[in-house]
């Protein structure tokens, strides 16, 4: 384990007291410091009674703090966002203008313009953490690579810290100001019911939930589309793959 992990808790704290408590509500402070307590563990499971692979931060949770269900999955979405979050943060904090050509996020951006590809990016991973998105940013931000040598004097300590701090605020100010700042709140366009009428399907399925997909990264792409444009456009992408095939 790390000298780095084992001190990421105390910077934790300290880099939510600097940015200013009121950026976090009191259950977003108390999940992102158990965040960063457990991040040592957060690839390392081990087997129930029933031999079900579990992740080890649930036992923890479960059975030594006995604290309740919702924490667990809470933090292990937080520690699922940190890669991802890693990613994005120099592409949601650079000054320039331009947009990059793609975005890596270990998932396909559906027919997204260049133009969208961050916002759409942005937009599901803050979709998988919802409103401890804040949390995700601030333990990445701690997490991203740094120039200082680890062996720094308390002046140059600080120093980084106030780094770290102008960090966070670039790029939470690049989310909200991408309009994404409560994105789990955005209501889809187009539900299942209308998918089902054209593609002139009779129950849903696995086809139905991959147009649910397409469609939310159209809308991101699109923040002013209309129901309209959103079905014409879904009806021109199938008609294309039904030729195709």
């Amino acid at each position: 384990m790390s000298e780095a992990l084992c001190c990421l808790p105390g910077c934790c704290w300290n880099l939510i007291q600097l940015i200013g408590g009121s950026s976090f509500t009191g259950e977003q402070r108390r999940l992102c410091l158990y965040a960063a307590l457990f991040l040592p563990f957060r690839d390392t499971i081990y087997k129930d009674g029933k031999g079900k692979k579990v992740p080890v931060v649930n036992y923890i949770f479960r059975d030594s703090l006995k604290q309740k269900a919702s924490d667990p999955e809470t933090v292990i979405k937080i520690h699922r966002s940190l890669d991802k979050f890693l990613t994005l943060i120099p592409l949601l904090t650079s000054n320039d203008d331009t947009q990059p050509a793609e975005v890596d996020m270990g998932m396909e951006l559906y027919d997204v313009p260049i133009t969208s590809k961050l916002r759409v990016a942005t937009g599901f991973l803050l979709l998988e953490v919802k409103e401890f998105w804040r949390a995700g940013l601030l333990l990445s931000t701690l997490l991203y690579p740094s120039d200082t040598d680890s062996t720094q004097d308390f002046l140059e300590k600080q120093f980084e810290l106030d780094r770290r701090r102008d960090l966070f605020k670039a790029a939470e100010d690049s989310i909200v100001n991408l309009g994404l700042e409560k994105v789990w709140d955005l209501k889809p366009l187009v539900n299942g019911k209308d998918i089902m009428n054209v593609l002139h399907l009779k129950s849903g399925g696995p086809i139905v939930r991959e147009w649910q997909q397409k469609l939310l990264a159209w809308q991101l792409a699109h923040p002013a589309g209309t129901v309209e444009e959103c079905l014409d456009w879904m009806k021109e992408t199938h008609s294309k793959r039904a030729k195709m095939e």
